[in-house]
C-alpha cells in the first residue's frame, strides 16, 4: 500500500521566469563537444572556430572554356588587324576549372576564337594578364577562417568545408535526453486498446520537439505508477543523459509519485508554477542530472516542453532560443482569465475587415487537437482579468502568416461539410483553408454582424413562418449588405446506440422512459429546434433528463450517446453513422451558409463559391449520407 510519505502534497506558484532561471542555473555544461565528419555535420554547432586546410583553388585554374595565352602576346590583335595563333606555340586549349599551363597567363573565351585551320586559330581582341583566369585562393584562403564558434552548421557550409579540405569539424555534443512515459493507464500505441486504457502519445510529441531543437531524444517504455519503478528508472536514466524527462505524476494525486522521488534521490528546486496550463511541473536534480517531471495532459505537457526543456537544450549548444513571429490580433469574443497564473490561451486567427481576428479554442489542457488546430498563442499576464471583445492582443504565431492571411474564419453551427468544404479549398490553391468556431448558429450570425467572421453556418428554424433562416437574418443584421447561400438540406433526428435499446421512436419517449439527453450549446439551431419540438409535444426542458448536459458539435453528441446505453441526443445522420449509431429521422432543414457581399466578392469568397458548385464536392458531402446538395447553387443577394 502506498503511503503519504511516499508522494509529495505540495505545489508552489513560482512564476514561470524565475523557475526558468533556476532551472538554467542547474545545467553543467562539461565534455560536450565530439568531432564529426563534415558530410554528418550539417544542423550541428561548431564548437569551436573552423579554419581552412587548403586554399580552394589551390592552382591557378581556368573560369571558362576557352585557349590560355601570354598576354604580352595578343596585344596587335584587332578587328581590322586579326592575329594568329599555332597550338602549343601561343596557346592550348582549357575547360572550365583545368590548371592554367605553365607559362601561359590569361584566357580567352571559346566564342571569341575563329578556327583558321586545324591547330590554328584567329582572334580580334587582345588579352590581359589574369582576364578569366581563377587564381590560388580566389574563394578560400588557406588559415582562413570559415566559421565561427557557435555556428549552426548548412548545407552550403558543408560544401565550403569540403572545398577547403576540412574532413572533420569539432561540434557540440547533442544533449541526451531521456524521456520516461508514466502511468498505468498507458499502453504502447502498438498495443490492443482496451477499455481504461490510453495510448501514449506525448512521448512521441517530446522526442520530435527534441529532435527539432537539436537534442537527441530516447524514448523508454512506459513506467508504471509506482515509487520503485520510477526510481529504477530515474537512476538508469540519470547515468544515461543529460536530461530525463518524466512524463505524468507531477502533480499532487494519489499516484503522482514525481516530485517525492525525486527529493528522495537529489534535490527538488521547483514543485508548481504559476500558470495554466502547465502548473505542476516538478524541476530537480539527481546526480548531477536535471530531471524534470512534466504534467500529463499534453496541452500542459506541450508548454512545459517549451518552457524549460527548449532553453535547457539551447544553454547545452550554446545558441539563443529561437524568436516565434508575433501578431497584433483583435480579441473575436471576451475571454475571461483567472488572477494569479500566467493564462495560455490557444486561438484561431483570420484576417477579417482589414484586422485580424482571434477566436480563443477550448481551454483544457487535454486537447490535443487544440494545439494542432490552434494558430497562435497568445498569454494574459497573471495580473490580468481577461480581455474585452475586440481588445488588441499580442498572438505567438504557431503557423506561418501566410497560411493564416489566407484562412477563411467560419462561426456558427457545426456540419460535417464544412470540414469536407476546407479541405477541397487547400487542395484547390494550396493555402485557403477554413477555421471553424462551432458556435452555435445565433452567435454565428452575431460574428457577420460584429465583422469577425467571414462565413457562418445557419439552421435557425422560426416557428411563426415554418421557415429556415432568413427571418432572424431579416431580425438581427439590418444595414447590410449579404450574401445568403442556400447551401443543402440535411436530415436531423435522435441518435441512439445502436439497437435502439430503449426503443426511442419520437421527443415524448425520451421524457417517457426516462433517457438520459445529451443537449447542444445555447443559440445551436440543433437545440433550438428541440426546444421548439419540445413545445409542440407539451413538454418543458425540466421533463428532460440532461437537459443541461451541453455539448458543441454533433459529432461529440454522438460521441456521448455511443458511450451510454440510455443516452440520446439530437443530430445529423451523417454524425450518427461515423459514430455507428441507430437514427430516428425528425426534420428535414435547410443548412444555408452566409456572408458578407464584400467576402462573397473577394479572391477567396469566389473560390469558395466555385469549390460548393464542384462535382466533386458535391460527391464528398452526400456520401456521408443524410444530406442533399442543392445541385443549381445561386447566391442570393440581400439587403435590408
Amino acid at each position: 500500500m502506498k503511503t503519504k510519505q511516499e508522494r509529495t502534497i505540495y505545489l508552489e506558484d513560482t512564476p514561470r521566469q524565475d523557475a526558468l532561471e533556476r532551472c538554467l542555473n542547474l545545467m553543467e555544461l562539461t565534455d560536450i563537444t565530439e568531432d564529426v565528419e563534415v558530410q554528418n555535420a550539417v544542423g550541428r554547432i561548431t564548437a569551436e572556430p573552423v579554419y581552412a586546410c587548403a586554399s580552394n583553388p589551390h592552382f591557378h585554374a581556368s573560369a571558362m572554356d576557352g585557349i590560355a595565352v601570354r598576354a604580352k602576346d595578343t596585344e596587335t590583335a584587332h578587328e581590322s588587324n586579326p592575329l594568329r595563333l599555332k597550338e602549343e606555340a601561343d596557346f592550348e586549349y582549357v575547360d572550365t576549372g583545368n590548371p592554367i599551363p605553365h607559362g601561359f597567363d590569361a584566357v580567352i573565351m571559346i566564342e571569341d576564337v575563329n578556327e583558321v585551320t586545324d591547330g590554328e586559330l584567329e582572334i580580334i581582341a587582345p588579352a590581359v594578364p589574369w582576364q578569366r583566369i581563377r587564381p590560388i585562393g580566389e574563394d578560400i584562403t588557406y588559415g582562413e577562417m570559415l566559421l565561427s564558434q557557435g555556428h549552426k552548421i548548412r548545407p552550403v557550409d558543408a560544401g565550403a568545408l569540403l572545398a577547403a579540405s576540412v574532413k572533420e569539424v569539432k561540434v557540440i555534443r547533442k544533449p541526451a535526453v531521456r524521456i520516461y512515459p508514466s502511468g498505468s493507464e498507458l499502453v504502447s500505441p502498438h498495443e490492443p486498446l482496451k477499455s481504461g486504457k490510453l495510448i501514449e502519445f506525448n512521448g512521441t510529441i517530446f522526442s520530435e520537439m527534441v529532435k527539432e531543437w537539436g537534442g537527441e531524444p530516447e524514448l523508454m517504455p512506459i513506467v508504471k505508477d509506482d515509487p520503485e519503478a520510477i526510481r529504477a528508472a530515474l537512476s538508469e536514466g540519470v547515468e544515461a543523459a543529460d536530461i530525463v524527462i518524466i512524463n505524468a505524476g507531477s502533480s499532487a494525486g494519489s499516484k503522482d509519485f514525481t516530485a517525492g522521488v525525486i527529493e528522495e534521490m537529489g534535490e527538488v528546486i521547483t514543485h508548481g508554477i504559476a500558470t495554466r496550463p502547465g502548473k505542476p511541473v516538478v524541476i530537480g536534480k539527481v546526480n548531477g542530472t536535471i530531471v524534470i517531471g512534466i504534467p500529463g495532459y499534453p496541452v500542459s505537457a506541450y508548454f512545459v516542453m517549451e518552457w524549460f526543456v527548449e532553453p535547457l537544450i539551447c544553454r547545452f549548444l550554446d545558441v539563443p532560443v529561437p524568436e516565434r513571429e508575433k501578431l497584433t490580433v483583435h480579441a473575436g469574443r471576451r475571454i475571461v482569465s483567472s488572477m494569479g497564473s500566467e493564462d495560455f490561451i490557444r486561438v484561431n486567427i483570420g484576417y477579417v475587415n482589414g484586422r485580424f481576428v482571434a477566436n480563443p479554442l477550448t481551454r483544457s489542457a487535454s486537447v490535443t487537437m487544440s494545439l494542432v488546430k490552434a494558430d497562435g498563442i497568445v498569454t494574459l499576464p497573471a495580473d490580468q482579468l481577461g480581455v474585452e471583445q475586440g481588445e488588441k492582443m499580442t498572438a505567438v504565431l504557431t503557423k506561418p502568416r501566410t497560411e493564416i492571411q489566407s484562412s477563411v474564419l467560419f462561426s456558427g453551427s457545426h456540419d460535417l461539410s464544412v470540414d469536407i468544404l476546407s479541405s477541397h479549398l487547400k487542395k484547390e490553391d494550396g493555402l485557403t483553408r477554413i477555421i471553424a468556431s462551432h458556435t452555435g448558429s445565433m452567435a454565428g450570425l452575431m460574428a457577420i454582424k460584429r465583422g469577425e467572421a467571414h462565413l457562418t453556418g445557419l439552421h435557425l428554424f422560426d416557428p411563426a413562418t415554418g421557415t429556415y433562416n432568413l427571418p432572424y437574418i431579416e431580425k438581427f443584421l439590418r444595414n447590410m449588405k449579404l450574401v445568403l447561400l442556400p447551401f443543402l438540406q440535411r436530415q436531423q433526428g435522435l441518435m441512439v446506440p445502436k439497437g435502439n435499446p430503449y426503443s426511442i421512436q419520437n421527443i415524448s419517449h425520451i421524457a417517457e422512459k426516462e433517457a438520459r439527453y445529451v443537449n447542444r450549446q445555447k443559440g445551436a439551431g440543433t437545440r433550438m429546434l428541440f426546444d421548439h419540438l419540445l413545445k409542440e409535444n407539451g413538454l418543458k426542458p425540466e421533463n428532460i433528463t440532461g437537459y443541461n448536459r451541453e455539448m458543441f458539435t454533433h459529432l461529440s453528441v454522438a460521441a456521448e450517446v455511443k458511450m451510454e446505453a440510455r443516452a440520446v441526443g439530437m443530430g445529423i445522420y451523417s454524425a450518427a453513422q461515423a459514430m455507428d449509431l441507430d437514427f430516428i429521422p425528425v426534420e428535414e432543414e435547410s443548412y444555408d451558409l452566409l456572408m458578407t457581399q464584400e467576402f462573397f466578392e473577394s479572391k477567396q469568397g469566389r473560390l469558395l463559391f466555385h469549390t460548393l458548385k464542384s462535382r466533386q464536392f458535391k460527391e464528398s458531402v452526400e456520401q456521408l449520407g443524410g444530406y442533399t446538395v442543392n445541385d443549381n447553387l445561386e447566391a442570393r443577394y440581400i439587403k435590408i
